[in-house]
């Protein structure tokens, strides 16, 4: 029995006996039936008040609860019982909780820890999480949150003695390559896939961010609930926080039914915000404000809802170019770039090139009910020597062209379309430059390289931003400064 704080709940206790408690039948790490019938839960925290309230709720969820007051402490317990989910308090007497994660993984890898945190120190709760923590808390813990932290915890409990045989595989998800750029990727989305932290995927357009975002989600404790897509640059600026957060009948003119946004149609599962520099200010507060309290209020609800989402973003650019554009508010920005994963362009793993393409020769061959089987040797090397700007998406689409101009079984070279010269370097003319800074201001040169940046973009002031460095709000402001002018 518990006599004190720091005392701890073992599995010879009442709570131990208790006939609710989850039942499951683990065997990992050659530990005996008893050790694995029951689920045992750690807390390290030092606020006595604190640990009996997480104690309470543990013990109501049918969990078996070990409490700690002090790190050294903490690592003695952890040590000594099979504890698999921890409840870590950032900020202990005896040293800091987050030096205890690495420790706690060595000998537990698929060990699920939750950091807590203040709200003065975010930025440990960060390192934290790219540590190996699962989640992180902020005081005043809010119960959704808490809730729905403590049942991912559980899921990933549950299903890590199945992870062992799928984390030798050579790929995750569809991605084909076995090149050590891939490789790496690999690794690095299995290790987010653990993880309930929002994911920021990032890297040249047609590399696979939307694939490497449903490798994070199938490999993940989620992998059986929804995964959602959702592009930021698509939306109309009126519905933007009706596709986000959703919207009750009569919110607005034209309103005429329920409507769930993404956020709800994710429950349980992952949301992919792609192009999020695209997301409107007004959307990023209110973002912001689901990843605080893990409740959505639609649009003309009277009342929030729960919502257990894992938040994945994407863009193009890194994480250093969006904080220096500014295109998220500043706040969002350290929510949502907790973990990060570089995809690599093309060029940077052409041995892949050869699978790539006889991936996609099979499986256009079908899609086009053409008679292709292989690809000629002559015909890789041509794909290996190009500088493919467009990466595997381009791949694709110059294999399909091809099984469908041409007949079988073989693809040959010369089936393969030309380069588009307009992707690479200019054809040399004979004809004289001409000099586009004769005879115009800086700030006439300064406005048609901002608008032609905008017309590259389709109209997009964000991705403009983005390729010119400056922040979103300084074309704005220059653009209003223009049209005052006439």
């Amino acid at each position: 029995m518990r006599t004190s704080d720091s005392d701890t709940t073992t599995p010879d206790s009442d709570t131990s006996s208790k006939t609710d408690s989850p039942q499951h039948g683990l065997s990992r790490n050659g530990r005996n039936s008893v050790d694995t019938e029951t689920e045992h839960f750690l807390l390290i925290e030092d606020v006595g008040s604190l640990r009996a309230i997480y104690d309470a709720y543990l013990r109501n969820a049918g969990f078996v609860t070990h409490l700690a007051a002090s790190a050294e402490e903490g690592m003695r317990i952890f040590r000594d019982n099979p504890i698999r989910m921890v409840l870590l308090d950032l900020m202990l007497p005896d040293r800091d909780g987050d030096t205890l994660i690495a420790e706690m993984l060595a000998l537990r890898p698929y060990a699920a820890i939750i950091a807590v945190t203040a709200d003065r120190s975010i930025d440990r709760a960060v390192r934290a999480m790219q540590e190996g923590a699962i989640d992180f808390l902020v005081k005043p813990i809010d119960e959704p949150r808490f809730r729905s932290a403590i049942e991912s915890a559980r899921s990933l409990s549950l299903r890590s003695d199945v992870d062992d045989a799928s984390a030798s595989e050579e790929t995750v998800g569809d991605f084909v390559g076995n090149a050590p750029q891939m490789r790496a990727l690999y690794a690095r989305t299995r290790a987010a896939a653990r993880s309930t932290a929002p994911v920021y995927i990032w890297g040249e357009s047609g590399t696979g961010k939307e694939l490497c975002a449903q490798a994070v989600h199938a490999t993940s404790p989620r992998a059986d609930g929804p995964f959602i897509a959702l592009d930021c640059g698509a939306l109309a600026a009126d519905r933007v926080d009706s596709e986000l957060f959703g919207h009750n009948r009569g919110a607005f003119p034209g309103a005429l039914e329920d409507k769930d946004g993404a956020l709800l149609a994710a429950d349980g599962g992952t949301l992919l915000l792609d192009n999020i520099c695209e997301l409107a200010p007004t959307a990023q507060i209110k973002l912001l404000r689901f990843l605080q309290s893990g409740q959505v209020k639609p649009l003309g609800a009277s009342q929030p809802v729960d919502v257990n989402v894992r938040i994945v973003c994407a863009a193009k650019s890194s994480p250093s170019v969006m904080l220096q554009n500014a295109v998220l508010r500043e706040d969002l920005y350290y929510r949502l770039m907790v973990l990060t994963i570089e995809m690599p362009p093309l060029r940077m793993h052409r041995e892949d090139i050869g699978p790539l393409a006889r991936m996609a020769l099979e499986r256009f061959a079908s899609e086009e009910q053409r008679d292709f089987s292989e690809i000629e040797p002559e015909a890789i090397t041509r794909l290996e020597d190009r500088p493919w700007p467009g990466n595997v998406r381009q791949l694709m689409n110059v294999i399909r062209a091809a099984i469908v101009m041409h007949d079988g079984p073989v693809l040959r070279a010369h089936m393969l379309p030309e380069f588009d010269p307009t992707t690479s370097r200019a054809a040399p003319t004979t004809a004289p430059a001409v000099d586009p800074f004769v005879d115009r201001t800086l700030a006439e040169i300064e406005r048609a390289a901002i608008e032609a940046a905008i017309t590259r973009h389709d109209g997009s002031i964000p991705r403009a931003a983005l390729e010119l460095g400056v922040a979103p709000s300084t074309i704005y402001r220059k653009r209003d400064a223009w049209l005052s002018k006439g």
